[in-house]
């Protein structure tokens, strides 16, 4: 569940498996990337604002709102880290545009931000990972961030929701417009409905 317990015991399993890759290719990594499938990963959204008074709305403007809105959640959220940051929606003079409207004149222009943040503790850890590997992190990727691409590219679809139910756990995913616009997971899955129908309908679940 993206959780390092034992930094010993998987910096060796790695370690092992690097050095496998390593020699089959004839290469040594210096760098990596990795996807997490993190539990306490938080999705906030955000919209910040800009009165345009009848003016057109430039590149500056739309830089502005996402620089001061990240500002303000990084000392808000000063535990943790943004790992991904999306472009979810664009209003100008109360009307949803599909793209970006720089070089149309309005009177108020309000854009949303979805971010994705993980616990720098969590991040710390991942990273002393790879640095017992003698590998640099550069970049890490959420997996339902991955999931939810495949689906847009496999589907042919910009917009869905993805429920995922196992016996312990419930994952939402959404993709409004190809944008990443929120994850939740829940500690319950299919095992809380068994339950439900058994006391329901009086029955008894054989394990």
């Amino acid at each position: 569940n993206g959780k390092i317990i034992d930094i010993e015991k998987v910096a060796s399993c790695l370690k092992k498996t690097i050095k496998v890759i390593e020699t089959k290719l004839n290469f040594v990594f210096k760098f990596a990337n990795i996807s997490v499938n993190q539990n306490d990963c938080e999705c906030i959204n955000v919209s910040g604002f800009k009165k345009l008074n009848g003016n057109q709305i430039i590149s500056e403007d739309i830089s502005y709102i996402l620089n001061d809105i990240k500002s303000k959640l990084e000392k808000i959220e000063k535990h943790k880290t943004i790992m991904h940051i999306f472009n979810t929606k664009y209003c100008l003079d109360n009307k949803l545009t599909k793209n970006l409207p720089i070089g149309l004149f309005g009177d108020f222009y309000s854009h949303q931000l979805t971010f994705f943040m993980m616990n720098n503790n969590e991040i710390k850890n991942i990273k002393n990972l790879f640095n017992k590997c003698n590998l640099n992190l550069k970049k890490i990727i959420l997996k339902s961030f991955t999931e939810g691409v495949k689906i847009c590219n496999r589907e042919k679809k910009d917009t869905f929701i993805k429920i995922s139910i196992k016996k312990d756990q419930t994952e939402l995913i959404v993709f409004d417009d190809s944008a990443f616009s929120f994850f939740q997971k829940f500690n319950f899955g299919s095992d809380i409905i068994l339950k439900d129908i058994s006391k329901v309908c009086s029955l008894e679940i054989k394990k």
